[in-house]
């Protein structure tokens, strides 16, 4: 890569021409849909393409719908036995890679995160079929652990062979009896990124879970928290605040969760929503199966966390509630400006790029903007039109082949757990005072006119931005860690912190202020050059130039 030009050099227009120009005409066509130079105005959105298959050969930074399913949904809960059904390989990748933290909170501290359980299926099983292997399995993991729950999950050679995973699971579940075995058909080819993981997952946590406590929650102010996968201690920090404020969080979906958890999230009063992508449709289901209205929140940030906190206590109306949550932003924003108090002379200005899964890409700009700097450009990694472009444009997509791969549920009104939350005149005269229900306005809207929205950057894409546009900060993901690095440019990984956290709420904000300062003011990144840079011994030409 040549010397970087600065980004004054380069209009919108120019640098996403520059990053397509290396592409056959065909792949340019389909790129340039999903790279908007953004112009979004009062009334108007501009319509990006998203959740779309990845053009091959290009290497995505998106992952798969098994990683969706089992890694980012169900791996942080700590007392359901996790079982992969299929080779090792793919059980090893989804093990303990997303640093989702937990209290052991099950009635006996159970904590099944930290085993790797697979059936390791061979050659032979792939030419004789799995079944018994798997309902072998099963039983070795009921009689080590004696669970409330196990859960299996179909990865590619599975689905290709035709093993029933769900005949298997109905079997051994009524077999044991004391124990809920359900499966999830998340073959990691069924969709077009690990988006169709996370609603797989869900729906069958919905299905098998929710509703089946008999335990009565009596807490005053009860609220679900929908999105939240407890990365390096964000939930601890959500769930301090929370309990600061004297509002329980009856269930998150699904960081440091546990069987009951889910089992309970029909008790509590408000669904609040953190990642809108990954969860949007469970708060769907609540709301039409139990009343469970929901909201989006957001704890990524100070102002944000403040914002979300006044927004829960205002849905609930109690006085007590609104003026102890004041007392606690009272109390908790002292540190808080003192942090940015000390870091803003030396972060004021700097620039960031975002690409992350499906809200974090969002969030984090709050945190950037409170420290002074610009977000330049951002996309995600398996987005959809709405999280780009608002909820508002839900009735207008095309539900496409890889869609129809996923289950929709059909959910109604539970005959004897339905109970309105809110009546319809106390829903409308909030809404009438300005509170919003069922609303996520995306992300084109919150980002400055020109800059650059990028839907499924791919690893060249993200090399020619850094070398056009130059940012002071690059956030990403594991697999594109080293190679922006390598280019002198410090990197953030957001999808598991590195080794940080947490960065949600008041305390996470401080940590989040004084780690970007660290990386954008370190000098050691100018000194980052890697030997072909300087002295190149290979070149060449595409073939169609």
């Amino acid at each position: 890569m040549g010397k970087a030009q600065k980004l004054v050099q380069w209009s919108p227009t120019d640098i996403k021409a520059k990053m397509l120009e290396k592409y056959p005409p065909k792949v340019a066509r389909k790129r340039s849909k999903q790279i908007l130079i953004n112009e979004a105005m009062e009334n108007t959105t501009p319509e990006i393409t998203a959740n779309v298959r990845t053009i091959p050969g290009i290497i995505t930074m998106r992952g798969c719908t098994y990683a969706g399913c089992k890694g980012v949904i169900m791996g942080p809960t700590s007392d359901i036995v996790n079982l992969v059904h299929g080779p090792i390989g793919c059980s090893f990748y989804a093990w303990l890679t997303r640093r989702n933290q937990s209290s052991y909170t099950g009635e006996n501290n159970e904590n099944f995160i930290t085993y790797c359980m697979s059936t390791d299926m061979q050659d032979s099983d792939i030419i004789f079929g799995g079944e018994k292997k798997l309902a072998a399995a099963i039983q070795e993991a009921y009689d080590l652990f004696h669970p409330k729950g196990i859960a299996v999950f179909a990865t590619c050679p599975v689905g290709l062979i035709g093993d029933d995973i769900h005949a298997v699971a109905k079997k051994m579940k009524e077999k044991f009896g004391d124990c809920n075995v359900f499966a999830f058909s998340c073959e990691g080819y069924k969709g077009v990124s690990q988006s169709a993981g996370h609603h797989i997952a869900n729906n069958q946590v919905f299905t098998h879970l929710v509703g089946k406590s008999t335990t009565e929650k009596t807490d005053k102010y009860k609220i679900n928290l929908l999105g939240e996968y407890n990365i390096g201690g964000d939930g601890f920090e959500i769930d301090r605040i929370l309990k600061k404020c004297g509002i329980t969080n009856i269930a998150t979906f699904s960081g440091n969760s546990t069987y009951d958890q889910f089992a309970s999230a029909n008790q509590a009063d408000l669904s609040c929503v953190m990642c809108h992508r990954s969860i949007n449709y469970v708060a769907d289901m609540l709301e039409t199966k139990y009343g469970i209205p929901w909201i989006k929140v957001n704890f990524i940030g100070a102002e944000a966390t403040a914002k979300s906190l006044r927004k829960i206590a205002t849905y609930f109306g109690d006085q007590d509630l609104i003026d102890k949550v004041e007392a606690v932003i009272a109390e908790e924003m002292p540190a808080v400006d003192a942090a940015v108090k000390d870091v803003l002379p030396r972060t004021t200005g700097k620039t960031a790029m975002i690409f992350v899964g499906g809200s974090r890409a969002h969030h984090y700009q709050e945190l950037f903007k409170e420290m002074g700097m610009k977000t330049i450009s951002a996309g995600y990694e398996f987005a959809h039109r709405d999280d780009y472009e608002g909820r508002q444009i839900i009735p207008d997509l095309k539900v496409d082949a890889d869609s129809r791969n996923i289950e929709e549920i059909e959910v109604e009104p539970d005959p004897v757990l339905f109970k309105p939350r809110k009546t319809e005149a106390e829903i409308e005269a909030l809404e009438k005072a300005g509170f919003a229900f069922k609303d996520y306005e995306g992300i084109i809207p919150d980002m400055e006119k020109d800059t650059l929205i990028v839907d499924d950057l791919n690893q060249y894409e993200a090399e020619k931005l850094v070398e056009l546009m130059k940012p002071d900060l690059f956030c990403a993901g594991i697999k594109e860690k080293f190679s922006i690095q390598k280019l002198g440019i410090p990197m953030k990984q957001l999808h598991s912190y590195d080794s940080g956290g947490p960065y949600a709420g008041f305390v996470g904000a401080i940590n989040f202020y004084n780690e970007i300062d660290r990386l954008v003011n370190s000098r050691v990144w100018s000194y980052m050059k890697a030997p072909w840079q300087e002295n190149p011994e290979l070149s060449a030409t595409y073939v169609w130039e």
